[in-house]
């Protein structure tokens, strides 16, 4: 009986400390985020699948993961890359649990921007397939926007 209670008192706390697939994503997310502020790049980039595809804000960037580092590499060699925080986060998973998507509202050094997620569960835990960033302009200001980007 007291090997059996051990057991009990030694497993229980693992129970009331597990994250739901929802909490697991966002950690990781958080983690990702975190890895380019403190400029972690094996993190950031081994957060990402090896054909992982990052789409930034310029209409030129649509970087494979490997493209990514090597472009990011002079911001992965201070003290931080870059700082985006998330202030939303709205996660969705396939129904088979190995499929998750998410869409996020960041806090960033260009405002509030705007990023979607796809990540696939690996034997070694979630990858991100694919990052989309985006930023956010109100539709106010879309005139003028428009006229900044004219071509000549």
């Amino acid at each position: 009986m007291r090997t059996y209670l051990l057991i009990l008192a030694t497993l229980f706390p693992l129970f009331l400390f597990a994250q739901t697939p929802t909490e697991t994503i966002n950690q990781f997310m958080d983690n990702w985020h975190n890895a380019a502020a403190t400029a972690d790049e094996d993190v950031f980039f081994g957060s990402m699948t090896e054909d992982g595809v990052y789409l930034g804000t310029d209409k030129t960037e649509k970087w494979t993961r490997d493209e990514m580092a090597e472009w990011a590499n002079e911001y992965f060699q201070k003290e931080s890359a870059w700082s985006f925080t998330a202030t939303e986060r709205d996660v969705y998973f396939s129904e088979d649990g190995k499929t998750a998507w998410l869409n996020e509202k960041l806090d960033t050094w260009m405002g509030v921007c705007k990023g979607t997620a796809v990540l696939v569960l690996k034997p070694e835990g979630w990858k991100i397939a694919l990052y989309d960033l985006s930023v956010t302009i109100d539709n106010d200001k879309i005139d003028k926007f428009l006229e900044l980007i004219k071509e000549d």
